[in-house]
């Protein structure tokens, strides 16, 4: 049976000779410590029936989302960029519109920070960067959320406190899935999903499970705990590439994916794998 047309909502190139991906540290992430480039991401989406993609920055740092943007502005793929920007700085809608301005600046469509390295768990809750955060509402944008489940509760105050604002959880708010844990994850989700102004991806899983033993039976719990939380209208898929390569392929990725979304209907699943990246990131 042919697959429909697929919108991969998350996934990262970087150049190591441009700028270095500190995270990408030790033994076992060596098979990503190299290059990837958009070329690269065609070769495997585009096999996997995947039309569309969202790239999404890697490093806090200013000088990478005019390079996505650049590149967007030359790819066919790549419908939509989630950059950076501080949060914090006073100047935050002037930066927007900035790179709204720069070639490729019609393709942002998010701001992202990396609030999952912050040692604070409420840094979401500080003025400045609820200024910030509503400084991207403002510009029409949309925020990406990456943190781990301990920064849950503070995402959902966040999400609360600023309602003009789409708040969308990457990689389910990585879930204990390798210890196999699922509380207090599941309820502080269940209070983020409670936001009518909040979206999750279903992404990431593999690299939260053991990375040479997962299954797709056992992401199930998790897919469907955000699957009951946000239903398939407020759920889209990323493939989370190339980090997803540290535990699996590209396809085995989209695969798992469908899987772990099995009991839905048709119309259910071209909202998750296609349907609700288009609406929520407007591309």
């Amino acid at each position: 049976m042919t697959q429909p047309p697929v919108v991969d909502a998350h996934h990262h190139i970087w150049d190591l000779s441009v700028r270095d991906q500190g995270w990408i540290t030790g033994p076992a992430m060596a098979p990503i410590r190299r290059n990837f480039t958009l070329e690269d991401l065609e070769d495997e989406a585009r096999a996997a029936g995947v039309t569309a993609t969202v790239l999404v920055q890697t490093v806090d740092v200013p000088g990478e989302t005019p390079e996505f943007l650049t590149a967007a502005d030359g790819s066919d793929l790549v419908a939509g960029v989630v950059g950076w920007t501080d949060l914090t700085a006073p100047g935050v809608a002037d930066t927007l519109a900035e790179l709204r301005g720069l070639p490729g600046g019609d393709k942002l469509v998010g701001i992202r920070h990396q609030v999952q390295g912050e040692p604070d768990p409420e840094w979401l809750l500080r003025p400045e960067v609820r200024r910030g955060l509503a400084a991207v509402a403002a510009e029409g944008l949309v925020y990406d959320l990456i943190v781990k489940d301990h920064q849950l509760p503070a995402a959902a105050e966040a999400a609360r406190l600023l309602p003009e604002l789409t708040f969308v959880l990457d990689h389910l708010g990585k879930p204990p899935i390798a210890a196999g844990g699922m509380e207090p994850w599941a309820t502080d989700l269940r209070t983020l999903a409670a936001r009518p102004n909040t979206v999750c991806k279903l992404s990431g899983m593999v690299t939260e499970a053991a990375w040479d033993s997962w299954t797709a039976n056992g992401l199930r719990p998790y897919a469907g705990t955000v699957l009951e939380a946000f239903g398939p209208d407020r759920l889209m898929f990323g493939s989370d590439w190339p980090v997803c390569r540290l535990a699996a392929t590209y396809g085995e990725v989209l695969d798992a994916a469908r899987t772990v979304t099995d009991g839905l209907s048709g119309a259910e699943r071209d909202a998750v794998f296609a349907g609700t990246a288009r609406r929520v990131y407007a591309l």
